[in-house]
């Protein structure tokens, strides 16, 4: 019976969400921040999508940045790696660089974001995998390392910063690399 409660309340703050009434999402947002589970990250992800007032928005990336749950790694990867997100992956990249949550199995992830997205995606992936704590799977940094030579191999007209970031990220891999060997 508690457990119906409970969904039904998350099913309600969710319709709250999509609201034209500003104070109404922000009520939502905060009482999502202590009753909501990882089942609400996506349907938050939608209502930034479509017109929301900078307040919302801001709340609800606050609300992202402040997830505690590992197990909502998986929900805010599916968001940064789909396509219908490209308009705010940057943001949710944000986020991810100020949760407590440890991301460390999808480095490889960041690094291909990195290389294929623009300057400040990939400004951002440098960030979240300066503070990447592992271990990291021998693997996941080889295809880190397959994702940047692919970028060199492919990409023959090169942006400077962007490419100043990747070499910044080639550098920390090389630290981890150095670090498993230990």
């Amino acid at each position: 019976m508690a457990e119906n409660k409970s969904t039904q309340k998350i099913k309600k703050l969710l319709e709250d969400i999509q609201s034209t009434d500003e104070k109404k999402i922000s009520k939502a947002v905060k009482s999502l921040e202590s009753h909501g589970n990882t089942t609400v990250i996506k349907p938050l992800a939608n209502r930034l999508l479509s017109p929301i007032s900078e307040k919302n928005k801001t709340e609800i990336l606050e609300l992202f940045s402040s997830l505690k749950d590992s197990s909502a790694c998986v929900e805010v990867m599916e968001i940064i790696e789909d396509e219908k997100f490209r308009s705010i992956r940057q943001w949710m990249l944000s986020t991810i660089w100020n949760t407590k949550v440890d991301f460390s199995g999808y480095i490889d992830e960041f690094v291909l974001i990195a290389t294929q997205g623009d300057f400040m995606e990939a400004m951002d992936c440098l960030t979240i995998i300066e503070n990447l704590e592992g271990p990291f799977m021998e693997e996941d940094l080889l295809e880190c390392e397959l994702h940047l030579k692919n970028y060199v191999e492919s990409n023959p007209e090169k942006d400077e910063q962007k490419e100043y970031i990747l070499s910044e990220i080639a550098i920390k891999l090389k630290d981890i690399n150095a670090s498993l060997m230990d």
